[in-house]
This record gives structure tokens, sequence and C-alpha cells, in this order.
């Protein structure tokens, strides 16, 4: 008998399913800044309202520390890539899966290494003044 929770929530099927209509649209527009910042702001506009405060916050702070990024939806998230296309920070809603916090997130292509072991990801509830700093230092970082 199988076992029904095995396999993809229906959160993740969705995400996969935005992730190949992303793709479809990103072929179909071309990976422009144009293409990715429209793309960013209707995810944006999309989300409830405190995950598109901390989401604007977010592509500020990009925009202002590392405007070299590009610009992308990934897996219907605010992500912005280096100039081979890799994925360096993301934004995830918490209203995505139902989580009880956003998340900031680092992909390998980001610069955080620091020894054995560094942070990859962070829980994100409010945009404040030491939050924005802490995030513009690791973006800044991530992006070098």
């Amino acid at each position: 008998m199988a076992d029904k929770n095995a396999g993809l929530s229906k959160e993740e099927r969705e995400a996969v399913k935005q992730r190949a209509a992303e793709l479809r649209a990103q072929e179909k527009a071309g990976k422009s800044r144009a293409a990715g910042e429209k793309a960013i702001r209707e995810a944006i506009d999309a989300m409830p309202e405190a995950d598109r405060i901390l989401a604007e916050g977010i592509d500020e702070i990009v925009s202002e520390v590392a405007p070299h990024l590009m610009p992308k939806t990934w897996y219907g998230f605010p992500a912005y890539t280096n100039a081979d296309g890799k994925v360096v920070v993301f934004f995830k809603a918490a209203a995505k899966y139902e989580s009880r916090y956003a998340t900031l997130g680092f992909e390998e292509a980001a610069n955080v290494d620091d020894g054995d072991m560094w942070v990859t990801s962070f829980a994100l509830v409010k945009l404040t003044d030491a939050t924005r700093k802490t995030i513009m230092d690791y973006i800044r970082r991530a992006a070098s």
C-alpha cells in the first residue's frame, strides 16, 4: 500500500508548476533585467501585506548594495542571480507554505562561506534598522 504522505505536498506541487511556468516565461521574454524586474514586481504584488513589505525591503536592499545581481523569480519567489545565472539570494514568503516566518536565503553561488559552518538562511519577521544592516552586510558579501 502506498504511503499517502509520500511525495510532494500540494504547496510543493504548486511551486514546481510555478517554476515550469517561470522557465517558459523567461524563455519567451528573454533574460533581461526588465523582464526579471517585472516578474519580481508581479510576485511581490501578489503577496499578503506582511510578506509584501518584507519582499519590497529585500528588493530595495539588493538593488542598492548588489545592483549587478539579475532579478528573476524562482519557484514563485523573488530571487537574484549572478553573471552565470546562478541564484545568489532569494526571499520566500511566509504565506506560501503557511510558515510563521518569511525566509531570506542564500544559495551555493553566494559568497557566505565562513570556516566549517555558515548561515544559508534567516527567518525574517520584520525589517528594522538592525535587520536591514545585517541583511545589507550579508547580501553585499554574498554578491561579492
